[in-house]
C-alpha cells in the first residue's frame, strides 16, 4: 500500500467516526437533560434560539440529551383536525395522532443544530426506549431502556427525544397525558443517571405568587419536592404534579428556569432543615374549580359513603369538603358541600341526581363562580399562627371565605370569583410584607 493510500484510508476512518465532519470528544464534564416546552419552540426562529442554547452546552464539553413538546398550538390543532373527522375518536388511534406533534419538533431541533455544526439525531419515545402501561392518553412509565441513547451519547450525538410519549409492550404509541414532557425529562435524567435535568418554560421560575397577578412577586431560589408537589397540584402551571412526584421519588434534582434569556432558574429538590425557616414559600391560585352543596342529607352512617363511592366511580375527584349540621334540622339531616374541576362540574351533577332518590338528600345546588387560593410552606409544620395571619388578612380586606381545607403544609381557602384576585394580592402582602398590595 503507498503512502497516499494509507493516508487515505486514515482520512476515511477519522471522517467516520468523526460523524460527517463533526468533531468527537471522548471526555466529557456533565450529562445534562434539558427539556423545552411548546412556546419555546413555537416557531422556526425559536427552535434555532433553542438550538443555539443546546449547541453552547454541548461545546463546553457536555454530553446533551434534549426532550421537547410539540410546537405551540400544534396539539390543539390536532386535537380540532380529529374531532373534525369524528366527535369522540378513539384514544388509541388519537395517540398515534397527537405523537406526530412532538416528532414534528425533534426532527426540526436536529435539523437546527447540524445547521450550528453539532451532531444530533432525533428519537422518538419507543425509540428511547419508554415503555408504558395501556392507558391510553394518560399512559404511565413503566420502565426505560436507554441503551441506544447510550450508544448514540457515548459517540458524542446530541440526543434530542420526543416527549409526552412512549409504546406499550406489543409496540402500540400511547400518551403521557398533561405535562408528560416534563415527565419525559424527568425520568430520562433518572435513566441516565443525569448530573444535570432543566426544565426549561417560558418563565424565570417559581414565583411566590402568579406574577401575572401579583406584579411584584419573588422567584424562588429553590423549593422542596413536597411544596412543588402542593403547588403544582393546587393551581399552579409552572410543572404538573406528576413530574415532581416521579421526581421526588426517584431523588431526581431539577431546575425551572426560563428558555428566553439566562438567569438562573428555580431548583427543586428533597426538603432541608433551612427550608423551614421560611414558614410560606408560595401562593397558588386556581380558578377552575367548582362547589357542589348536598342540601338536607341524611346525618347517618352510609350516607356520605354512597355519595363519594358514585362520584369516584365516574372518575370525578373530589378537593375540599366541608360538613354543617343546622340546629333547624335537630340533628337529623346535613348539608355537605365540595368542589371538583369546573369541566367536571356537568358529569358530577348527574351522578348526583341519578343517586339523589336513594341517598335521600333534598337538592342539589351549584357554584362555578368560585377559586381556590393556597397558601403552602414546610416551615408550616414548625410555626404557630399561620392560618390567623391568613384569615386576620382577609378579614381586613373585607373577603369572605367560603370553605377551609388544611394539611401540614398547607391551607386552602375558597372565595367568591369576583374577590380572587384581589385575595391573593392581600395574602401576599400578609405573608411577604416588603411587597406592595
Amino acid at each position: 500500500m503507498t503512502i497516499h493510500s494509507i493516508f487515505i484510508t486514515i482520512l476515511f476512518l477519522s471522517v467516520g467516526r468523526a460523524h460527517n465532519n463533526f468533531p468527537s470528544r471522548s471526555i466529557y464534564k456533565m450529562l445534562v437533560v434539558q427539556k423545552y416546552g411548546g412556546t419555546s419552540v413555537a416557531n422556526p426562529e425559536r427552535i434555532k434560539h433553542v438550538a443555539s442554547r443546546v449547541a453552547e452546552y454541548w461545546e463546553k464539553g457536555n454530553k446533551v440529551v434534549v426532550v421537547v413538546s410539540a410546537m405551540s398550538g400544534v396539539t390543539d390543532s390536532l386535537i380540532k383536525l380529529a374531532k373534525d373527522i369524528i366527535p369522540t375518536p378513539n384514544r388509541r388511534e388519537m395517540d398515534v395522532l397527537l405523537a406526530t406533534g412532538e416528532q414534528t419538533t425533534i426532527a426540526l431541533m436536529a435539523m437546527a443544530l447540524h445547521s450550528l455544526g453539532v451532531p444530533a439525531v432525533s428519537l422518538t419515545g419507543p425509540q428511547a426506549g419508554i415503555v408504558t402501561d395501556r392507558s391510553h392518553s394518560t399512559a404511565k412509565i413503566r420502565n426505560i431502556t436507554p441503551s441506544r441513547m447510550r450508544k448514540y451519547l457515548a459517540e458524542d450525538y446530541v440526543v434530542i427525544v420526543a416527549g409526552f410519549q412512549g409504546n406499550t409492550e406489543i409496540g402500540d404509541i400511547t400518551t403521557l397525558g398533561r405535562g408528560g414532557s416534563d415527565l419525559t425529562a424527568i425520568a430520562l435524567a433518572a435513566a441516565l443517571k443525569a448530573d444535570l435535568c432543566q426544565i426549561y418554560t417560558d418563565v424565570e421560575g417559581v414565583y411566590t405568587a402568579d406574577p401575572r397577578v401579583v406584579p411584584n412577586a419573588k422567584k424562588l431560589d429553590e423549593i422542596s419536592y413536597d411544596e412543588m408537589l402542593e403547588l403544582s397540584s393546587l393551581g399552579a402551571k409552572v410543572m404538573q404534579s406528576r413530574s415532581v412526584e416521579f421526581a421526588k421519588k426517584f431523588e431526581v434534582i431539577f431546575e425551572v428556569r426560563s428558555s428566553m434569556n439566562n438567569k438562573p432558574g428555580t431548583i427543586v429538590k428533597e426538603e432541608t432543615k433551612s427550608m423551614e425557616d421560611v414558614v410560606v414559600r408560595g401562593i397558588s391560585i386556581d380558578k377552575n374549580q367548582a362547589k357542589i352543596t348536598l342540601v338536607r342529607m341524611p346525618d347517618k352512617p352510609g350516607s356520605a359513603a354512597r355519595t363519594f363511592k358514585a362520584l369516584g366511580a365516574a372518575s370525578i375527584n373530589v378537593d375540599m369538603i366541608i360538613q354543617n349540621n343546622s340546629p333547624e334540622t335537630q340533628n337529623t339531616a346535613t348539608d355537605i358541600s365540595f368542589t371538583v374541576d369546573k369541566p367536571l362540574l356537568k358529569r358530577a351533577i348527574d351522578v348526583l341526581a341519578d343517586i339523589k332518590s336513594s341517598t335521600g338528600f333534598a337538592e342539589i345546588a351549584q357554584d362555578d363562580h368560585i377559586a381556590k387560593i393556597s397558601i403552602v410552606g414546610v416551615g408550616m409544620k414548625s410555626h404557630s399562627g399561620v392560618a390567623a395571619m391568613l384569615f386576620g388578612a382577609l378579614a381586613d380586606a373585607g373577603i369572605n371565605i367560603e370553605m377551609i381545607s388544611t394539611s401540614e403544609i398547607k391551607i386552602s381557602i375558597i372565595v367568591n370569583m369576583d374577590k380572587a384576585d384581589e385575595a391573593l394580592r392581600v395574602i401576599h402582602a400578609a405573608f411577604f410584607p416588603d411587597t406592595k398590595k
